[in-house]
């Protein structure tokens, strides 16, 4: 394994934020975490695991303790079963399983980050989240101390939450596996009504995968939500917040807090879920709240193209950003009584 010491943290995140790590070990084989992991826990060593960066806020001291960086490799295709090493470039898996004419993630491409995060947020975009597609995590279990295999429904999925997330010093995620789809190169059923505007069709139907792909890839493109070095607006987490899921009683307040707001005239998202609840939208609440794109002075701003991200417009701190986040969650909450929770893990540091 490499290791260095006093290592720069920021430049291993979307965002470039965030101080340095006391020590950073980059793990390229599964044995290898396995050893690092247990090489922490055993001296009682803090244990920051970091995959793509993605989803990480770190605080400006940065993180004394060490930093496990996973750089597995690992692509395995056998019909329609695919199985991810943790390290993998999810949009390049994404590509690849398309390339092969196969259905079910096609519609999570352009999401930065390695596959071994995708079951801990149970990822999800445009109508499709990696819980109806993954069969089992294969994880090293922190507790146990020892390699386990968890099948889907010992996942504990939820929206945009997973029993990894819920036990965050518990596994550590090693390999991905998903049950696929071979409809003969068309998609599975287009569930995202934007999706299916941009393409022309219904909800429901299907459509070559590549194609729904590429206008996923296209629709993300113009939100800021696939990286690109030179566009300061996808130097983010990409959704900053999850959108909020009301029970019935919150959910009759926030529809007349919006009525007195914005007017009777004015219908607020919602979306039926679990459990008698209802979903509704936070780029909405952040918009209509007053947080319109690229809001902002300092050089953490919201995104010129998406209301959901919070930037880094260049030599921005976490304190910069928090500060942001913070302004946008009372906001929101003034106006709507309704408190927006993080998406990205947080380090160091809290809102």
């Amino acid at each position: 394994m490499q290791e260095l010491h006093d290592a720069p943290l920021a430049p291993l995140t979307t965002f470039r934020l965030g101080g340095p790590a006391a020590r950073l070990l980059t793990a390229t084989t599964d044995a290898e975490v396995v050893e690092a992991v247990r090489e922490a826990d055993e001296s009682g060593t803090p244990l920051l695991v970091v995959g793509g960066g993605s989803n990480l806020v770190i605080g400006d001291k940065g993180f004394d303790g060490t930093a496990l960086r996973i750089a597995t490799k690992g692509f395995t295709l056998t019909g329609t079963e695919l199985e991810l090493a943790a390290g993998e470039v999810w949009t390049d898996a994404v590509t690849r399983t398309v390339e092969a004419g196969l259905a079910g993630i096609e519609c999570l491409a352009g999401i930065p980050g390695s596959a071994g995060a995708t079951p801990i947020q149970n990822v999800g975009a445009y109508g499709q989240e990696v819980a109806s597609t993954i069969t089992e995590v294969v994880a090293y279990d922190r507790y146990a101390r020892e390699t386990v295999t968890l099948p889907n429904d010992e996942c504990a999925f939820s929206y945009r939450h997973s029993r990894f997330k819920a036990q965050p010093d518990r596994f550590v995620v090693l390999r991905v596996r998903f049950a696929l789809e071979d409809a003969g190169g068309l998609s599975a059923p287009l569930k995202y009504p934007e999706t299916a505007r941009a393409m022309g069709v219904e909800q429901g139907d299907r459509v070559p995968a590549a194609a729904a792909r590429e206008t996923v890839l296209r629709l993300r493109a113009g939100k800021g939500m696939v990286l690109d070095p030179e566009d300061h607006d996808t130097w983010s987490a990409g959704s900053f917040f999850t959108n909020p899921v009301l029970d019935a009683a919150q959910f009759e307040e926030f529809l007349a807090r919006a009525k007195d707001r914005l007017g009777a005239e004015v219908t607020p998202p919602a979306f039926p879920a679990d459990g008698g609840h209802t979903k509704t939208s936070a780029a909405w609440l952040i918009d209509r709240a007053g947080f319109t794109k690229g809001y902002g002075t300092g050089p953490a701003r919201i995104s010129t193209k998406h209301t959901l991200a919070l930037t880094n417009r260049g030599g921005a701190t976490t304190e910069d950003l928090l500060a942001l986040a913070r302004e946008v969650v009372a906001g929101v909450h003034d106006a709507f009584g309704v408190t927006l929770v993080n998406e990205p893990v947080t380090v160091g540091v809290s809102l």
